[in-house]
């Protein structure tokens, strides 16, 4: 490919990826509206689930339990809640499921947990006592009526538990438990990851009114005046208003959920760096790459991942020798530096999107509760993408900056770890408060 051919088609591809001031408050506006079309129950690309979960005061005191299931391994902690927004896990234990627990029987699921509860119970020395409160981090896609109880709508990831879908998944762990003979211990909430990471910061940031998680998938959660402060669930990676590139269409129509989750497929970590083998791929074929030589990598489904594209974005080597390190680890043993240059680029481009995305979306959820920005606010926001990915953080802040001008100042951008046990634990708090 010729110079100007080359120079031409990065133009067109940079164009393609990039979200200007104006397209960010288009983005805005449209999120707003979608907001306003789910709470209102009518379609919406934006789920806008009621958790029944309301805000900690701080005060909060005493020591909870906290159950943390969203994948093969499930936790469990002691926490003791020490009010002035103190907190601490005491103790947490890391129990791994087993092909036979997660695709038999919901009995033999719950059974086990049961059991690693009342062992964990057992080595804390709880149970003899007074009666103590479980909050129940359970993140697979529930409805819910009340705080304490949710109907799981269906499995995800590698669980096919028969028996589950369609019922309480509260009232099962509470038979089993029961079944156990774990009768001094009450089940009183359950919330996804998502509101665990909102409220956790919340006990200790009365300005916290946003959580966010940004790491192999997205979501956000947030307090809506208008239903008393309750929290509500976004699911705001289903947002779909939004304007698509034909790698992103590629990777939608591939996947198996196409027309779903546009948002998340643009912006987590599962999909990044599918998105830059796709662009890679079509640059090589393109010859404006490695001088379209084929690379095995670039031509198989989610070879190239976005832990690659984070250690090329984080390489500022001269002769970019971390890069050249990647692509031999992935099979592209001569790399020219221009063709290096090139990949920092692609996932330069890709990367920035996601950020601005995200921050759209964040100022869209900050001024759906406060539009002219006239008080200070917290985001707590975990996920490996926003704690780890370089200058990921960063890029968001300067989209918020062109969006709120000086006024972005009053937002913070708070990392909040382990918001799915400590969330757990207070929103079992606040639950065991209100009975």
């Amino acid at each position: 490919m010729s110079k100007n051919k080359k120079e031409d088609t990065l133009k067109k591809l940079e164009k393609s990826f990039d979200v200007t001031a104006a397209g960010m408050r288009r983005i805005a506006r449209d999120f707003h509206s979608e907001m306003e079309r789910g709470l209102a129950g009518k379609k919406s690309s934006l789920k806008m689930i009621p958790t029944y979960v309301r805000r900690p005061t701080g005060a909060e005191k005493g020591t909870y339990i906290a159950l943390d299931l969203g994948g093969t391994n499930f936790r469990v902690l002691q926490v003791e809640l020490k009010g002035g927004g103190r907190s601490a896990v005491v103790r947490a234990e890391k129990f791994a499921l087993r092909k036979a627990h997660i695709a038999t029987t919901a009995g033999a699921l719950f059974g086990f947990i049961a059991r690693s509860i009342k062992d964990f119970m057992a080595g804390a020395r709880l149970g003899a006592g007074k009666r103590a409160h479980l909050g129940f981090t359970f993140s697979f896609p529930v409805k819910q009526a009340a705080v304490d109880s949710g109907i799981l709508i269906r499995w995800t990831k590698a669980f096919r538990a028969k028996g589950a879908e369609g019922r309480d998944v509260v009232a099962l762990l509470d038979d089993a438990l029961g079944r156990e003979g774990v009768t001094a211990l009450t089940v009183s909430a359950l919330l996804n990851d998502t509101v665990g990471t909102l409220v956790a910061k919340a006990y200790e940031d009365r300005r916290c009114d946003v959580g966010v998680i940004l790491g192999t998938g997205t979501n956000a959660c947030y307090y809506e005046p208008s239903r008393d402060g309750m929290v509500i669930n976004i699911e705001w990676g289903n947002f779909n208003k939004l304007k698509l590139t034909p790698y992103d269409r590629a990777l939608d129509k591939a996947s198996g959920n196409p027309g779903q989750q546009i948002l998340e497929k643009m912006v987590s970590g599962m999909y990044l760096g599918e998105l830059a083998r796709l662009v890679c791929a079509d640059l090589v074929k393109k010859k404006a790459l490695f001088a379209g030589r084929p690379a095995p990598v670039f031509g198989r489904a989610y070879a190239f991942g976005t832990e690659q594209m984070s250690r090329i974005a984080a390489d500022r080597s001269k002769g970019l020798s971390g890069t050249a390190a990647v692509l031999k680890e992935l099979g592209v043993r001569k790399a020219a530096p221009e063709d290096m240059a090139l990949m920092k680029k692609v996932c330069d481009m890709i990367s920035t999107r996601a950020a601005r995305v995200s921050a759209t979306a964040l100022a869209a959820v900050l001024t759906r509760t406060d539009p002219a920005m006239s008080r200070a606010h917290t985001a707590a926001i975990d996920g490996s993408l926003f704690e780890k990915y370089p200058r990921f953080s960063a890029k968001m802040k300067d989209a918020l900056r062109e969006l709120f001008g000086q006024k972005a100042r009053r937002v913070t951008m708070a990392l909040t770890k382990d918001g799915s046990g400590k969330g757990a634990a207070i929103v079992a708090a606040v639950a065991a408060a209100s009975r």
